[in-house]
């Protein structure tokens, strides 16, 4: 397989039309090496336009999977990361998201819940050159209780958050992390049809919320679903 040749189609047939036109972002998809960021048994699909697998535990849960390539420039992209900030992202997967954050900003903090998970990831951060992410075993859905408050590596406040994945409402635990000026991006909703949100915290207590593009991505782990009433 010419992996180059795949690279590029990938961004001028996906990417590209999916209006991902910023310059630094596709130059920094064309050096990244995604396939090395995918599972052996899937390294063909680097570059196809869908969701890859990554649980290969038995009790791998089936909603572990690399996004989309579209989808995470996308995100990237509207999170428009600057080289001095820190950035938390939740559902670490294969690290590769990890690798487009750190090549962005200063510092990522990045959580996998599953460990089998978090150590690949940290090998393939490694074998990258991302020197400045740090993959941590835990349950983002810690944050919505508190669990981190006294962890000071996890407990903000941050410039950037990243979900790599969906939630049925935007957590405003995660709002809260962030400092005036920053940007949380998600998927939220249910299917048919999701939302990729935008969250800017504009003041010490206020936000702007913007949904510019629908997308479906499966859920991370352990965030509250919305009671389903029977009649």
């Amino acid at each position: 397989m010419n992996y180059e040749q795949a690279r590029f189609n990938m961004i001028e047939q996906q990417i590209r039309p999916w209006e991902v036109l910023d310059s630094q972002i596709l130059s920094l998809l064309a050096v990244i090496q995604r396939e090395d960021f995918v599972p052996s048994a899937h390294r063909s699909l680097a570059f196809v336009d869908m969701e890859i697998p990554l649980g290969t535990a038995p009790q791998a849960h089936p909603d572990q999977c690399m996004l989309s390539p579209k989808v995470e420039a996308r995100i990237l992209q509207d999170l428009a990361v600057q080289k001095h900030e820190t950035v938390l992202e939740i559902g670490t997967g294969s690290g590769f998201m990890a690798a487009l954050l750190g090549h962005r900003g200063r510092h990522v903090t990045t959580l996998e819940i599953d460990p089998a998970l978090a150590a690949s990831a940290r090998i393939n951060l490694q074998r990258g050159g991302i020197a400045n992410a740090d993959v941590v075993v835990a349950d983002g859905a810690g944050y919505l209780t508190g669990a981190f408050q006294r962890n000071e590596a996890l407990a903000g406040p941050f410039d950037v958050i990243a979900l790599s994945g969906s939630v049925a409402a935007v957590p405003q635990a995660l709002l809260a992390l962030l400092r005036v000026g920053g940007r949380l991006c998600t998927i939220v909703g249910d299917e048919p049809v999701m939302r990729a949100t935008l969250v800017t915290r504009v003041a010490q207590d206020a936000w702007r919320t913007t949904q510019a593009w629908d997308t479906v991505a499966p859920r991370l782990l352990n965030f509250p679903e919305p009671s389903k009433f029977s009649f």
